[in-house]
């Protein structure tokens, strides 16, 4: 990357660090700290955690395909302004029912997709997967800081500062975008990072990317769900005070993080992506069951460790997975209806984890959820192993219509190029190949500018 476009990612990923810190510092002690709202019951202040999620889910699409027409910045600024907002109402919240309509709003500002178009806008086609690596990585980054970071400040500045640090971090954002990021007035439209209304149809006919969508839906739905329950139930159960939950929660993900790389290697470099995945939903609902009797501290922690080593692999591969089975050129489409199902899973998560809770007991809650993975891991035992192939896209801007004709029948013929779909609008090529069986040499020739 030149310096340009390392500002730049640096900037969007920073901005969405921002937005989803604001998010999930609360994912930890909410359900201790907004019972003493009014109106509040388990079921309300289970809501008010997923409830993000649905309008995150409803709006970031319209939102992203909107950022073609009025530009890219304008609606992530306006969608930081929502969020200023939300967090604003959330901070001054007396009730359960104000604070779930901020937490709302604060959703409504869903710039997911959008921020992905204008990571497309400054990025080169070579650098572009790095680009997105990284914004991934802060949005992991930001959900291990929330879970550490939560009840610690919690502890100095209480449920309403939380919220108001929200609001201070949403500034910034704003800042950031517009000093930054440089005006891009042309948006180009790139299929790897816009949806596509033409191919949603074709996306979600799919049954193995709907296999994907099911498994994040479920991922994200028993984490909003535990962790209605789980700050509460270790004061509770164990006497253990909210102030050192950040201890806990810190060297569990810090173990989490080391034990999932392995099993990451193992699913990408040695093509067991099937057995991989199956193996930590396994994992998912056995370490959530399990949850329900034990009487040991320590031993919830090593249950705990289990859980965020298999969430944790699971989020590293899952996107991997859709961007492999995503039609050649759509993968923005795939991954705008998967991220829309994960946000759905953290809203119903919240919701039904909420009313559970709130109907039976802690040991339902975690017996319920830890069932539903195991039934579905037993599904995911069926589905066909993922393919193993490499998306792989370059620029047209130097052939005319012409070319683009004479290349399509060179590509087709080149061994190991799997699938391919080349956009004259768009002036890009779009590349799944089969690395074992490529013939690099004869790609390399055909096309000398790309990068294997």
């Amino acid at each position: 990357m030149d310096a340009f476009e390392r500002r730049s990612v640096i900037a969007l990923a920073t901005v969405y660090l921002f937005r989803m810190l604001g998010l999930f510092l609360i994912i930890p002690i909410i359900s201790i700290s907004a019972v003493d709202l009014n109106g509040a019951n388990t079921a309300l202040i289970g809501t008010a955690i997923g409830i993000y999620g649905l309008t995150q889910a409803l709006l970031q699409i319209p939102m992203g395909m909107l950022s073609d027409n009025v530009g890219r910045k304008k609606i992530i600024i306006i969608g930081l302004i929502l969020f200023a907002l939300g967090s604003i109402l959330c901070a001054n919240a007396n009730d359960i029912i104000s604070l779930i309509v901020g937490r709302a709003v604060q959703g409504s500002g869903a710039i997911a997709s959008t921020l992905m178009a204008l990571l497309s806008d400054v990025t080169r086609e070579q650098n572009r997967t790095k680009a997105m690596a990284t914004v991934g990585i802060s949005i992991g980054v930001s959900f291990m800081l929330s879970l550490v970071l939560g009840p610690w400040l919690y502890s100095l500045i209480g449920l309403s500062g939380l919220f108001y640090l929200s609001f201070i971090s949403s500034l910034l954002g704003i800042l950031l975008i517009i000093w930054m990021i440089p005006n891009i007035t042309q948006h180009t439209f790139r299929r790897d990072t816009t949806p596509s209304l033409s191919a949603l149809g074709r996306v979600l006919k799919n049954t193995q990317l709907g296999s994907m969508n099911v498994s994040v839906f479920l991922l994200h739905a028993s984490l909003t769900a535990l962790f209605i329950c789980i700050p509460s139930f270790l004061i509770i159960q164990f006497d253990f005070p909210l102030l050192n939950h950040s201890w806990l929660y810190l060297l569990v993900m810090g173990l989490a993080f080391i034990g999932m790389i392995p099993l990451v290697i193992i699913a990408e470099a040695k093509g067991k992506m099937k057995q991989v995945m199956t193996a930590v939903m396994f994992l998912l609902s056995i370490s959530i069951m399990l949850m329900a009797f034990i009487p040991s501290m320590v031993l919830f922690g090593v249950l705990l460790w289990v859980y965020f080593v298999a969430f944790n692999t699971l989020e590293a591969t899952l996107p991997s997975v859709v961007s492999k089975l995503s039609p050649v050129g759509y993968r923005g489409t795939a991954m705008g209806v998967f991220s829309t199902h994960q946000f759905l899973g953290a809203f119903i998560g919240g919701v039904g984890g909420g009313w559970l809770l709130q109907s039976t007991s802690v040991e339902t809650l975690f017996i319920t959820v830890g069932a539903a993975l195991f039934i579905w891991s037993l599904l995911l035992l069926n589905q066909p192993a993922p393919p193993t192939l490499t998306s792989l896209a370059f620029s047209l801007d130097s052939y005319n219509n012409e070319d683009i004709k004479e290349l399509s029948l060179q590509l087709i013929n080149i061994q190991g190029v799997e699938e391919m779909q080349l956009f004259a609008d768009e002036k890009t090529a779009y590349l799944k190949i089969n690395k074992q069986q490529l013939d690099r040499d004869d790609l390399l020739r055909v096309v000398p500018q790309i990068t294997l």
